[in-house]
């Protein structure tokens, strides 16, 4: 699906469909767009749309190039924050002009999160290069959510571990089941981490190329804010990452204890109840 919004002064409107761009057609979004979607987008800005399979690539010179005077930057965003676990996908953000083209195949909630700001005025969408800076501060927003759903999980699993009560059988079941929650908690952060990793990446490709294009140097203010916010949640990813990796090794070693200490018990039952010559035999 394709979607074009054009700037109006006050926000942006959508573009009448089947028609074509004007001076104020300033975000094309390309959502699981067809080829004949990529199509209108390439001869209309003159660029090459990169398909799927590209957008997914790792390298840095296929995430971050120019080409035909536009700016390429792709980065991993993670979506579905509120879900038992959210997804990453790869978004492609572009800079042509004025103009910005997204290319996408989910739907994070950072983009709609951004149009509702743009409709209360709160969210500046006269360029391309501003609009791109909308979406990324609602990203890092989102993600800030995430991490923060991943602190709370990480105390709830650091007052259960070093609570832990109950019987034995009920204390190993307690045990295994902590085991799938740090397990789970692990996956998600090292999701959030990859993704912040990523968005930083970006936003240094892309301060540089609004200071080569001679943008409004209040963008590239926004952008250092970005940075900032980003560096702050990969520090604290990395905190969290490794407060999961104590909490694991707590219980891993409680799980220890107990298979030591039901070893001890059937030692002393062996010595009791079996016969001597048996017991030697054993041990």
């Amino acid at each position: 699906m394709m979607t074009i919004y054009d700037a109006n002064g006050k926000g942006l409107t959508v573009h009448e469909p089947g028609t074509p761009l004007t001076g104020n057609s300033v975000w094309i979004d390309l959502l699981q767009p067809t080829v004949e979607e990529d199509k209108f987008a390439e001869v209309a800005l003159s660029i090459d749309i990169p398909s799927r399979a590209e957008m997914r690539e790792i390298e840095p010179s296929n995430r971050f190039y120019q080409e035909r005077g536009a700016y390429f930057m792709t980065a991993s965003i993670v979506y579905n924050v509120e879900a038992p676990v959210p997804q990453t996908t790869p978004v492609t953000f572009i800079l042509a002009g004025d103009r910005l083209v997204t290319v996408r195949y989910a739907e994070p909630k950072a983009f709609p999160l951004y149009l509702q700001r743009v409709e209360k005025g709160d969210a500046p969408c006269t360029t391309g290069a501003s609009i791109m800076t909308g979406l990324l501060d609602a990203v890092v927003h989102r993600m800030a959510d995430l991490i923060e759903r991943i602190q709370d999980e990480v105390e709830r699993l650091a007052q259960t571990v070093f609570d832990l009560r109950g019987g034995q059988q009920t204390r190993n079941r307690r045990l295994d089941a902590i085991l799938r929650r740090i397990g789970k908690a692990g996956d998600i952060t090292a999701r959030a981490e990859d993704s912040a990793s990523s968005l930083n990446r970006l936003l240094l490709f892309f301060v540089q190329a609004t200071q080569d294009r001679g943008d409004d140097p209040r963008i590239r203010q926004r952008i250092k804010g970005a940075q900032r916010d980003i560096n702050s949640l990969m520090d604290h990813t990395k905190f969290l990452s490794q407060r999961i990796g104590f909490i694991l090794d707590a219980t891993l070693g409680m799980i220890s204890i107990e298979q030591n200490q039901i070893i001890k018990l059937f030692s002393v039952m062996a010595v009791v109840l079996l016969p001597p010559t048996l017991v030697a035999s054993i041990y």
